[in-house]
């Protein structure tokens, strides 16, 4: 697809941006508040059941209104209506963009060079149901005759992270008596922690390959094939215990899985986006297909009102425009994550690389290099234990970070007052961080406490917060399977926007490729003391002290 034509830096849009944003860092939020009492209704909103209040962001309705104007002269809808569409937005792969096909729900059709792919993603869709049907039923047994209690997906990256991210915050709903893991580092001891924790005979890999040559992936399937024939009475049993997602028949085969067991994924399914496909199939495992479907209803809720509304009422589409406004006229680099709630834990790696994936670009869509800043880069953890760490940062350091903080309003777990806890820490955080606390009101406390006044000139500047630190909050009932599908949904769309706005194709990782072509051209030196290889000093050195600690050992063991 060509994108709309190039506008810069130097447009009229950008230029009241720059002026507007001047301003806006001269102001403190909380001034806002006091000087418009229905700031938060109006920059706040609702959608797929999520609440999303954005109000504490360092910007107002005229900021938005130019906002909004930058994103109709980037042409921003238009690209989205051609990703609905399946028009082949992936320029430097001549793909499609169509992972909101697979949460389609309403079934209506969506086309790619001519043909409605919904026919093929109900037709996986019902294979996916029938065999997680059969391992649930204790049909489809192990070797043995035993069933199925263990189910290790084996993937990296986008087969991976978020896979294992919904798995760990649908917790609560895990209890179709199949245990999850997640095995992607090529290092021996995430493969090896893993297998002395299980049985063989019941036990069900999941091989998650688009090629079934990933590197990575496919190594540690071999070696979790060679642990499981040490138990196994022949190779055939293999095709009981081994299930494959990729396009690559004939190598499926060769691995021994039957292709009737592989579960198909297209071209136009990126890997950050490949959850919500047969790569999903360990989430429907462990929670059931019902539950699947109930994550793939909660993010085509959400797709269906960023596809069908503009301005203020699509979220999504005003989410991305203030990363862009954060990065590009506030001057920040990073994007802060941070879920209340443990389940949500591994929320912010899915994010990196749904973000940082998508749009840690350089060049625009036609090539020449951009002339602004693009992703932020995204970082996060727990917010509870962050009070405790990183949150020092946020609260005192020099730089500006906007922060997500995401939580649910009901518990799956009631323990005493603790949801209480959660709550009042999760939203006084966010308001803390805006409005700090003045080198005045820190002295007049100090001295209301009875302190001389030598202490408090000493001590009182070293408890400034200055706030002023902009963020958004997005809170949910409860932790659902459509509350989780919605939030991805969310954040997808609002990387995409920020990559519309950018004008970079959102959805190639050429730079992904470059540091697996040099990890080939370096593995056969591995164990090589004084390598001579035509490498720069620096990879000759670490060359040589590994090599001479593996020469006595050529598995690399201690």
């Amino acid at each position: 697809m060509q994108y709309e034509r190039y506008v810069g830096r130097m447009s009229p849009v950008w230029q009241i941006l720059e002026v507007k944003a001047a301003e806006h860092m001269r102001r403190h939020p909380s001034d806002w508040f006091d000087a418009d009492p229905g700031r938060a209704e109006r920059l706040s909103g609702h959608v797929a059941g999520l609440a999303v209040d954005y109000s504490k962001q360092r910007l107002n309705d005229d900021v938005i209104d130019a906002l909004l104007a930058l994103a109709e002269e980037r042409g921003v809808l238009n690209q989205r209506d051609a990703m609905f569409a399946g028009e082949h937005i992936n320029g430097s792969e001549d793909r499609a963009v169509l992972h909101v096909a697979l949460r389609n729900r309403s079934n209506r059709p969506i086309m790619f060079d001519g043909e409605d792919v919904m026919p093929e993603v109900s037709a996986v869709l019902a294979h996916m149901e029938e065999f997680v049907t059969a391992v649930h039923s204790g049909e489809w047994r192990g070797y043995a005759g035993d069933p199925i209690t263990d189910v290790v997906n084996i993937g990296v990256g986008g087969s991976d992270l978020g896979t294992r991210m919904v798995c760990r915050t649908l917790g609560s709903y895990a209890d179709r008596g199949i245990r999850a893991h997640f095995v992607s580092n090529i290092a021996p001891s995430d493969l090896a922690s893993k297998l002395v924790t299980l049985d063989p005979r019941t036990t069900l890999f999941v091989v998650s390959s688009k090629s079934f040559s990933t590197q990575e992936t496919l190594a540690n399937a071999r070696s979790a094939r060679e642990w499981f024939l040490e138990s196994a009475p022949d190779e055939a049993a293999i095709a009981k215990h081994f299930v494959a997602v990729s396009t690559n028949t004939e190598k499926v085969r060769e691995f021994g899985i039957d292709p009737k067991n592989m579960f198909p994924i297209w071209d136009w399914v990126g890997g950050r986006y490949s959850l919500w496909s047969a790569i999903g199939l360990p989430i429907a495992l462990n929670l059931g297909m019902d539950r699947f479907y109930r994550l793939l209803d909660g993010a085509h809720a959400l797709d269906e009102q960023f596809r069908t509304t503009s301005g203020r009422d699509n979220l999504p589409l005003i989410l991305g425009l203030i990363d862009v406004w954060n990065a590009d006229f506030l001057g920040s680099d990073s994007l802060a994550v941070f879920p209340y709630g443990t389940r949500l834990g591994f929320l912010p790696a899915h994010l990196q690389q749904v973000m940082m994936e998508s749009n840690g670009k350089r060049v625009r869509v036609d090539g020449h290099p951009v002339d602004s800043h693009t992703s932020a880069v995204l970082w996060g953890g727990l917010g509870t234990n962050g009070q405790h760490a990183f949150y020092q940062l946020l609260h005192q350091g020099t730089r500006l970070i906007p922060s997500d903080f995401i939580c649910a309003i009901r518990t799956h777990s009631p323990i005493g007052n603790q949801q209480r806890q959660l709550l009042s820490n999760f939203i006084a955080q966010s308001r803390a961080l805006m409005v700090g606390r003045s080198l005045e009101d820190i002295e007049q406390q100090m001295r209301s406490e009875g302190a001389d006044e030598e202490t408090v000139r000493s001590i009182a500047p070293h408890r400034v917060c200055p706030g002023g630190q902009p963020s958004t909050t997005i809170l949910f009932p409860q932790m659902t399977p459509e509350a989780v599908g919605a939030l991805l949904a969310l954040y997808e769309h609002r990387v995409f926007v920020a990559g519309a706005v950018w004008q970079i194709d959102s959805f190639d990782q050429w730079g992904v490729e470059l540091g697996k072509q040099m990890a080939n051209e370096v593995e056969p030196h591995i164990g090589e003391s004084g390598s001579e290889a035509p490498f720069d000093g620096s990879t000759r050195w670490l060359l040589d002290q590994i090599g001479q600690h593996w020469s006595s050992d050529q598995d690399g063991r201690q």
